[in-house]
């Protein structure tokens, strides 16, 4: 039975009830293109009130209805897409505030205007990423953070979903990042603090530091020298392409080692298999001096050591009439290297003698963190030799032997030359194009002198090696190499910076007084 003041009317499109002809109240409608159906409540011949529109492709809408438009809270659903909405509708768009959900398993909640996102939303992607800030026209704009799928998380500007402006990104290793974004990537000033412990503080361009140290320098000429038994200090800098120091640049860990050159050598029947064994594990370093190199073991004497035997008299090395002032702690490159071939002075002869122990030798030398794209390793000595290597220097000091003999050979031939007579001064006298036995008998005295006296400086330079070397267990003299080489964990921006290399000529106290004498005599001019 109808209600009072209600017909009901059964028509082929509208079963339901009306009011002055007109629907009003609930029926069900369907509309001439059969592809919509409504069936809820009207008013005034109008959709009014709450209703459900489905659609022949299995979509509709469910919710509050205002003269006849989608207008109020409800929800939607598109079957061709997979995705839901609830929330606020006007005129038949999604407005006001809503939550959509995607086939894909995305999800946002947030401010809609006329169906796009706009104003500030949460945002849940497929992958899992979750975005909290602003969007305009459907993209996130403005302020807003961001947690990525891998545990990243940004905080920052957005411009039509790419970072740009300011903006902090802490990464899940630790790493963070502070300062300008352009297109999605690190562009401008920007600071960051590497999970490994570098800080570069500069120029970004298309997220790479521009000014970020590309090789390692170990300061210095092309070969120091070290006086035997003496601490040494090496300066190393870290520079960019252009050449400069990398002064934006703090924490990348450097490593100090050394190496003697490798000259592989036959092995006997009777070599042990240890040897064999251990000679196979050694792999030798390329250099770029033409030959490959074997890792040599470096000591390193503590501050507390030195302060320990600097306080005894008996370990400073240091000559008559030099003053106190000299004992003082050295800071600048040639504190402790003598670089040869540049006339400097060295002043390692000043510093203390230290005297090692079994303990000390068994301390490498630290790494070290550069700071400001410089770091200094200080103490540092050359352990005594192990028996691996032995056979090594043996080679090595039977070439060292080879060049001294050389260059005592060119001296004694420049003095030589120096006691004939100047043949620009002297009259020349005819010959009778022989020999006479006087003159014959003078040469060969003469030629006698000289190997008596080469023979003399060999075994000179050969006492000298003796008293050097006591026994095995003692560092010889002669050239080696150092390397300083970065060993920031993980790599910084992935990058490892090649290996540094040095030469480095251990000579005994005697041997460097002689020599700076022998050319201090080579060096004075000849006064007519």
């Amino acid at each position: 039975m109808a209600a009072p003041g209600r017909v009901t009317r059964i028509s082929q499109r509208y079963v339901g009830d009306v009011k002055k002809q007109l629907r009003h109240g609930y029926g069900i409608y369907v509309y001439d293109n059969s592809f919509f159906r409504y069936e809820g409540e009207w008013k005034g011949g109008k959709k009014h009130g709450h209703g459900k529109l489905l659609f022949r492709d299995g979509s509709y809408y469910e919710g509050e209805f205002v003269r006849g438009e989608i207008t109020g809270n409800g929800l939607r659903y598109w079957a061709a897409l997979g995705n839901t909405y609830s929330g606020e509708f006007q005129d038949g768009e999604l407005h006001g505030h809503g939550v959509m959900k995607y086939k894909d398993g995305g999800r946002y909640e947030g401010e809609f205007v006329l169906g796009i996102k706009e104003g500030h939303g949460l945002l849940v992607d497929k992958d899992g990423q979750i975005y909290s800030g602003a969007f305009h026209n459907n993209k996130k704009h403005g302020d807003g953070q961001i947690t990525f799928q891998n545990g990243d998380h940004y905080e920052g500007n957005w411009v039509l979903n790419q970072r740009q402006g300011h903006g902090v990104l802490h990464c899940v290793d630790g790493t963070i990042y502070e300062g300008q974004w352009r297109n999605d990537v690190f562009s401008g000033q920007g600071t960051m603090i590497h999970c490994s412990g570098v800080i570069y503080d500069g120029p970004w361009i298309n997220g790479r530091p521009a000014d970020v140290a590309t090789k390692i320098t170990i300061l210095g000429e092309d070969t120091l020298e070290v006086v035997l038994g003496s601490p040494a200090t090496f300066h190393v800098q870290l520079k960019k392409e252009d050449g400069e120091i990398a002064e934006n640049e703090n924490g990348r860990v450097l490593r100090i080692s050394a190496g003697i050159k490798h000259t592989p050598s036959t092995k006997s029947q009777a070599t042990s298999l240890l040897e064999l064994i251990e000679d196979f594990e050694e792999k030798p370093i390329q250099t770029p001096f033409g030959y490959e190199c074997i890792n040599y073991p470096l000591s390193y004497i503590t501050e507390e050591k030195q302060l320990r035997d600097s306080s005894d008299p008996s370990l400073w090395s240091q000559s008559e009439g030099e003053s106190s002032s000299a004992q003082q702690p050295l800071s600048s490159d040639h504190d402790l290297l003598h670089e040869t071939g540049g006339g400097a002075s060295n002043r390692q002869d000043e510093c203390p003698k230290i005297s090692i122990s079994d303990e000390d030798v068994s301390v490498p030398p630290p790494n070290k963190r550069a700071e400001m794209g410089q770091v200094s390793f200080e103490g540092v000595l050359f352990a005594p030799p192990p028996a691996r290597l032995l056979h090594l220097l043996e080679s090595n000091d039977k070439v060292e032997t080879t060049i001294n003999l050389n260059r005592n050979n060119c001296v004694e031939d420049l003095k030589l030359g120096e006691e004939q007579p100047n043949a620009a001064t002297t009259p020349r006298k005819k010959t009778s194009g022989k020999l006479t036995g006087e003159k014959t008998e003078k040469m060969t005295v003469s030629q006698e002198k000289i190997e008596d006296s080469r023979s003399e400086t060999l075994n000179k330079e050969r006492r000298a090696k003796r008293e050097t070397v006591d026994g095995d267990n003692t560092v010889r003299t002669g050239d080696y190499v150092v390397m300083v080489e970065d060993i920031t964990s993980p790599p910084f921006l992935g990058q490892t910076l090649p290996t540094a290399f040095k030469l480095v000529r251990i000579v005994s106290e005697k041997s460097k007084g002689k020599m700076n004498r022998k050319s201090e005599t080579l060096l004075v001019p000849t006064v007519n």
